[in-house]
């Protein structure tokens, strides 16, 4: 019995694999399209209910795409420049002309690769700021909003890099491990390869290099970070004690689930661990929860500021109810 899952193999990052100019388009573009689609319109409802209102504005449609298109903008562009800066080892923020050129060396078009979530999450909130100040605007009103729609739509970018076979998860031995193609090969000749093969019903006798089942760590994101913190947020929408309660509950949410799903997928490999317990620790598999990577330094700032931010908001409330 195999207790593990291929890579299903008609999946191709390319929609249409093999079919000139229809080559270009990619599945990992086409979902960031379903989630600024489904982002609008989750929000555009949130609007509807009125919550966006105050005693001297009514929601108008037109500020609804302006203001989700200064974010979208500012979230592309925190995104490219937060992975050349955080993630990049090949210099490219040295030639910064070159973050948002879509073709690589060859000339062959390859999109905006490299996408920082947490690059994209200071541009968004810096969009979403200068939007509200330039159209006098309660910040934290239309934060609120934005993010009881953005988890929704981010859960079609983990399907993106799903589809794209990327940001794998460490070996595992769980029934639902999937090979992934591009994932790290290791000799069948090692001992322990040969003991993990074993336990998984994995036939190794005939090959010399051994792919290992991966948890579909993407998978998980789009589960917790998507799926399940939408719901949280969209059931609590109507009983917010606070303008602002939601926005830092995403941003605390997100910051809690990633912490603890990075245990579970793969540090980028020219990068490994940026606190490490042992620093010789191998990232295809979790020695220790000492061992922290690039993402949870940058969730644990994500979460200690959704806390400090909300005593701050809290106190400011209190305060403004006692006058």
């Amino acid at each position: 019995m195999f207790l593990y899952l291929n890579y299903p193999s008609w999946i191709h990052p390319q929609i249409f694999p093999g079919i000139k100019f229809l080559g270009l388009l990619r599945w990992y573009s086409l979902m960031y399209v379903f989630a600024f689609v489904t982002a609008y319109f989750v929000l555009k409802k949130v609007a509807k209910e009125g919550a966006l209102d105050t005693p001297s504005y009514k929601f108008i449609e037109d500020d609804l795409f302006s203001f989700i298109s200064t974010g979208i903008v500012f979230l592309l562009l925190g995104a490219r420049i937060g992975s050349s800066l955080i993630y990049d080892r090949t210099g490219m923020w040295k030639t910064p002309w070159l973050i948002f050129w879509p073709f690589d060396a060859q000339g062959n078009f390859t999109g905006l690769a490299g996408m920082s979530y947490h690059g994209g999450f200071i541009g968004g909130l810096l969009g979403m700021i200068i939007w509200c100040k330039r159209h006098k605007k309660p910040f934290w009103k239309w934060c609120d909003a934005m993010c009881t729609a953005i988890p929704i739509g981010y859960t079609f970018g983990r399907i993106g890099n799903f589809l794209n076979g990327e940001l794998y998860g460490r070996i595992t031995t769980m029934p639902w491990g999937i090979i992934f193609p591009g994932a790290e090969r290791f000799s069948a000749n090692i001992e322990w390869v040969q003991e993990f093969a074993q336990k998984i019903g994995m036939d190794i006798s005939s090959t010399r290099l051994v792919n290992l089942p991966r948890h579909p760590s993407q998978l998980y994101e789009a589960l917790f970070e998507g799926i399940i913190l939408f719901l949280i947020i969209w059931f609590t929408r109507k009983h917010k004690k606070f303008d602002g309660q939601l926005g830092l509950t995403y941003a605390g949410g997100y910051g809690l689930f990633r912490f603890f799903i990075e245990y579970f997928r793969e540090p980028d490999a020219d990068i490994g661990y940026r606190i490490a317990k042992d620093a010789s620790a191998p990232i295809y598999t979790n020695t220790s929860l000492l061992n922290f990577s690039t993402g949870q330094i940058l969730c644990f700032i994500m979460i200690v500021f959704a806390i400090t931010t909300t005593v701050i908001l809290l106190i400011k409330q209190k305060k403004q109810e006692k006058k």
